[in-house]
């Protein structure tokens, strides 16, 4: 069994689409729209095979906005870039874009090599070996 896909509500699936394509090299499927539901989403897809959905659907809110706490719901989701050398550059560079990056690089204790980064709707990405 894998992972299908995994979903993200969003407020600006536009700007998350272009965040994603940018800075993780993904690429979209065509926007789907249920008009009847107010609903949108694109299909995020990664080399790996792995895809990420981004949704929008007015009647979705609520999100906790405050990115140092931690809530109910998806905690964070990681990519794997490789090796160590990869996580310090991708993370380095996302920095000097801009991009929120709200721990590390550093070793867990439980053996990990990882960055902690934020998108632009606040979810956390790992960025690990």
């Amino acid at each position: 069994m894998k992972i299908e896909h995994i979903a993200i509500w969003a407020r600006d699936i536009e700007k998350l689409k272009t965040f994603y394509e940018t800075c993780f090299g993904a690429t979209s499927s065509t926007k789907y729209t249920n008009k009847n539901k107010g609903f949108s989403s694109y299909f995020l897809n990664f080399d790996s095979g792995a895809r990420l959905e981004i949704m929008q659907m007015p009647s979705v809110t609520g999100k906790n906005t405050d990115s140092n706490r931690h809530t109910m719901g998806l905690a964070h989701f990681a990519v794997s870039v490789g090796s160590v050398e990869a996580v310090d550059k991708l993370t380095a560079t996302l920095a000097q874009e801009g991009v929120p990056v709200i721990d590390g690089p550093r070793k867990t204790g439980d053996g990990y090599y990882e960055s902690v980064v934020l998108d632009p709707e606040k979810n956390r990405i790992e960025i690990t070996v």
